[in-house]
């Protein structure tokens, strides 16, 4: 995690550097492919092949120079993870900012610090933390990002820290990673300065941990119940007041630092009153209550981080990095945050990688399964790239980095999980704006319920004060806050662990009410690596000769069937000459000169030449699920056809059984391609799912803006030229071919690149959502049923909170059952 002294200007994250290089640049040249039938996005002019293609779309983001002022840029936060998403628009910077406003790049003279933030229970912990810091003068932005456990605070220039870990540790947190001074401030604020608390710390601290307290006020009150009562109801007076000390101090620590309201404040009136009444004993039960209850929380919390722990640790701190020197090879241990570009490292069986890399070695087998849920290795060739904390599987092997520090594929999923947070569901923002005055509500009523009946009936004051306190520990939120995000929390733990990243609870709540899923083709229900099955020469001409004239023009291209073309002339070692004015032709295809003749490669639909005979014979290969392209020769105005190109895409093997999946789930499939109207029908009616063919980009987002006027759309693409139909969808989905470009577009993600992934996070999806209806009726449920027994005096102090933690415990192991589900 990153220091104190990680604080830059303009900090970057990787995922949206990478979204901005390549959505930055002109588009791909297949996007005007004439075999996808496609225009490009705005912004593709009549430009070389070569201009449109100058990165692939599946290409690692390890290649690309991380931004200027990025955290990279600084020394001593090369190894932490950048703090910030950027976004593209801006964000008027407000001295209080809410919670759920996502987090933003600094403005321009402010400076980036952050912080691992200590003792967190849950999310309600959090928005203390930003009250408390928000209060601070200089301070533009405050979050906390619970699943990672990190505070990020955005200062004015030139202004210090230390009033922001001030701030924190007077609310009773502390920060990890500080100087001694302020761990020394920090174990001021949280230590007991008296003689007892001292003798409690070092004595039982040394045996029982962190559980000392609570078992040392049960021991009290064991001790007091076995006296006799002119002993025992002093003792039990001296357990409260010892138990009641530290959550009293941290009631007025927070009340100071803007948040009266907490559950300590009710937790201190209710404790001062039952000592007020003499219930002495039902007081140190409440307190003991209370604390099972934040240690129940806490290891909630733990339990639901535990996912993210565990892939930060996926990365070693040490590598194996070799050098080539005038004396031979020097081997040397080095950190991992002193890895660049370019070196090469060696891993042996069982280690992992420190980051992204590409193979050196002719074969190499690696167990992914940490990211992609795949718990078979996958076999990778020399120049295969793999990721960061894959682990080698079978030999000694090395690898070239080719991800700068702090950008490779752990920390981009990890900036995806804290860019979650911001995106919190319809019901979460709804839960969390309704505590908000339900508590001081809650006071009210307790209030008035001590104050009418005697007032206004004459009633005995000590029989309602005690009513009252009832009603105000009844009144506790935790259970009902910690409803929502718990189980949002273990389901995208459980998700991440499965290989599937959905970003956040906003996403996770629109997918379980998907009931119509549109695919991409081209890579998305096929391999994305197309094979050309046929040439068909027209005039005679030898078929070498015509595929080297087709291979020339398509040089340069990253689109999957010209890579088809070029590769095919590349394994007949064909000679391929050289072809000057390349161009896309938007929606028809590509032309080049070559020996001053003018070619083409152009989709059927755009030449006009074309004999019965011809058609004939292209329909034939159409029907066959092939994609046909028509190589010509320009002569004046006419394009004379030449050569047909068939080119076939395998299914993938996993497509049939994932839409079975689908439909068993009582959900519509459709496919939506570029491609010609017979080839998508014959993929279409062998996978059985509807489909629309001949799609330009914007009519993908037309038909899916229809779909979506009468259902909720889920759509799946693996690329830049689906982001317009993903953003248009109720929700996006990228596989994990075009996660790195898809991200900043689509809503989740699938890191394994497998279909059948999708239903099994529609089904997680369902059973959050399930769930967590599930915990806000057990938390309004109990308090309403306690609230009436309270109110007639049937049920007392001990029980109310008993109830309320009761309640808390039941909603968090209930949503601890996310984290099992496969």
């Amino acid at each position: 995690m990153s220091k104190s002294c990680c604080s830059t200007q303009h900090a970057a994250t990787p995922i949206k550097a990478v979204s901005k290089a390549v959505t930055g640049q002109s588009e791909h040249h297949h996007d005007s492919h004439c075999c996808d039938n496609a225009t490009p996005v705005s912004g593709c002019s009549a430009t070389t092949p070569h201009e449109h293609s100058s990165r692939d779309v599946n290409e690692s983001p390890g290649d690309e120079e991380p931004p200027r002022g990025s955290c990279h840029d600084q020394p001593c936060c090369s190894a932490s993870i950048s703090p910030a998403h950027e976004h593209a628009h801006e964000h008027e910077h407000q001295h209080e900012m809410p919670p759920a406003d996502p987090l933003v790049t600094p403005a321009q003279g402010n400076s980036r610090h952050s912080w691992q933030v200590m003792g967190m229970d849950c999310p309600s912990c959090a928005r203390k933390i930003e009250t408390a810091v928000s209060r601070v003068n200089g301070v533009q932005q405050a979050r906390v990002l619970f699943a990672t456990e990190k505070l990020v605070v955005d200062l004015a220039l030139g202004l210090s820290p230390d009033p922001v870990t001030a701030a924190v540790l007077a609310a009773g947190f502390q920060l990890k990673g500080e100087s001694a001074g302020n761990q020394a401030a920090g174990r001021e604020h949280n230590s007991q300065p008296t003689l007892l608390g001292n003798l409690f710390g070092k004595v039982l601290g040394n045996f029982l941990g962190k559980y000392w307290q609570p078992l040392s006020l049960a021991g009290l009150m064991l001790v007091a119940a076995l006296l006799p009562s002119e002993l025992g109801q002093p003792l039990f007076t001296l357990a409260t007041l010892w138990g009641l000390w530290p959550i009293s101090r941290k009631a007025w620590a927070l009340t100071k630092s803007g948040s009266p309201f907490a559950i300590e404040t009710l937790m201190t009136v209710a404790a001062l009153g039952a000592l007020f009444l003499g219930e002495t004993a039902e007081a140190t039960m409440v307190l003991l209550l209370f604390m099972l209850g934040e240690y129940l929380e806490a290891y909630a919390a733990g339990r639901a981080r535990a996912g993210v722990t565990a892939l930060m640790a996926l990365v070693p701190d040490k590598a194996l990095r070799i050098r080539t020197t005038a004396e031979g090879e020097v081997r040397e241990e080095v950190a991992a945050d002193q890895l660049r570009p370019g070196d090469i490292i060696e891993i042996a069986p069982g280690a992992r990688l420190p980051a992204d890399a590409r193979l050196l070695d002719a074969l190499g087998a690696f167990d992914e399964s940490a990211l992609t849920g795949e718990s078979i290795p996958v076999e990778r060739r020399q120049g295969d790239k793999v990721p960061a904390g894959s682990l080698a599987a079978d030999r000694v092997l090395r690898l070239e980095v080719v991800s700068e520090p702090g950008n490779n594929a752990i920390d981009r999923i990890l900036h995806l999980i804290e860019e979650a947070e911001s995106q919190r569901a319809p019901i979460e923002r709804f839960i969390d704006r309704f505590s908000r005055w339900y508590t001081p509500a809650m006071m009210l009523i307790a209030l008035l319920v001590v104050i009418v009946p005697p007032l206004a009936f004459g009633q005995s004051w000590d029989e309602w004060i005690y009513r009252g306190l009832a009603l105000l520990l009844i009144g506790c939120p935790c259970a009902l806050v910690i409803s929502t995000p718990a189980a949002v929390t273990s389901a995208l733990a459980a998700a991440t662990r499965q290989g599937a990243l959905i970003k956040g609870g906003a996403a996770l709540e629109r997918l379980a009410h998907i009931d119509t899923v549109a695919f991409d083709k081209t890579g998305t229900l096929t391999l994305g690596k197309p094979q050309l099955t046929e040439l068909v020469s027209l005039n005679g001409q030898p078929e070498a000769e015509l595929l080297a004239l087709a291979a020339v023009i398509e040089q340069g291209s990253h689109h999957p069937l010209a890579r088809a073309v070029v590769a095919q002339a590349n394994a007949q070692e064909l000679t391929l000459a050289d072809a000057r004015d390349l161009r896309a032709l938007p929606g028809m295809g590509v032309e080049g000169r070559i020996d001053g003749e003018l070619w083409q490669l152009l989709a059927p639909s755009r030449v006009a030449t074309l004999n019965a005979e011809q058609q004939i014979l292209i329909g034939t290969l159409e029907q066959q699920g092939k994609t046909v392209v028509v190589l010509c020769q320009s002569s004046g105005d006419q394009a004379l056809p030449v050569a047909l190109l068939a080119l076939r895409d395998q299914i993938r093997p996993e497509a049939a059984a994932a839409l079975q999946e689908l439909n068993q789930l009582g959900l519509n499939s459709i496919m939506l391609t570029g491609d010609n109207p017979r080839a998508a029908e014959a993929i279409a009616t062998e996978l059985g799912m509807g489909w629309r063919a001949g799609l330009l980009p914007e009519n993908k987002v037309e038909e899916i803006a229809k779909l979506a006027s009468t259902r909720k759309v889920a759509m799946i693409g693996d690329g830049i030229n689906d982001a317009p139909a993903m953003k248009r969808a109720s929700i996006g989905i990228a596989m994990g071919g075009g996660t790195d470009v898809a991200l900043e577009t689509a809503d989740a993600a699938l890191t394994h690149n497998q279909l059948g992934g999708i239903a099994a996070m529609i089904r997680l999806s369902r059973a959050a959502l399930a769930n967590i209806h599930q915990n806000i009726a057990l938390a309004l449920g109990l308090k309403a049923i306690f609230l009436v027994t309270s109110l007639l005096g049937i049920t007392g102090l001990w029980i109310a909170v008993l109830a309320d933690t009761g309640a808390t415990a039941l909603v968090t192991a209930n949503a601890l059952r996310l984290l099992r589900k496969r």
